[in-house]
């Protein structure tokens, strides 16, 4: 399904304006060498919803981060919506996630260069020697 126009220019408002809270929020906390960033935002066609997906610098602590920012999501939508009042007449409601892909394709690299192989099993071949 295509995202229409307007879709996009919300979401494409929406991301910028996350950024900066978001990372304004994580200095006020005293959150020191974490880094978020909102890598896509979407927005339903009737623009009730947004999907953000975020990726946080390290990478251990993406899943808490998510479900902290899951849980401030009031806060996070309010100061959206003085951020963004000249613009959108409706704030929509906000959901995060986790943007892994950057992860993935590190360890997608990692494989190909022979750093790591997920496929390899040292306890398979372990079990097959003892059969």
């Amino acid at each position: 399904m295509n995202e229409t126009n307007r879709q996009k220019k919300i979401a494409g408002v929406l991301q910028n304006d996350l950024a900066l809270v978001l990372q304004k929020m994580l200095r006020e906390s005293g959150q020191l060498g974490i880094i978020i960033s909102v890598s896509k935002v979407t927005v339903t066609t009737d623009l009730s919803l947004s999907k953000v997906f975020t990726s946080v610098f390290p990478p251990e602590k993406s899943d808490l981060i998510v479900k902290e920012l899951n849980e401030l999501k009031p806060k996070i939508k309010h100061q959206i919506a003085q951020k963004t009042k000249h613009q959108l007449r409706k704030m929509p409601d906000l959901v995060f996630y986790n943007d892994d892909s950057l992860e993935y394709i590190n360890n997608l690299e990692n494989a190909v260069r022979g750093k790591e192989n997920p496929i390899k099993d040292t306890d398979l071949l372990d079990k097959r020697k003892n059969l």
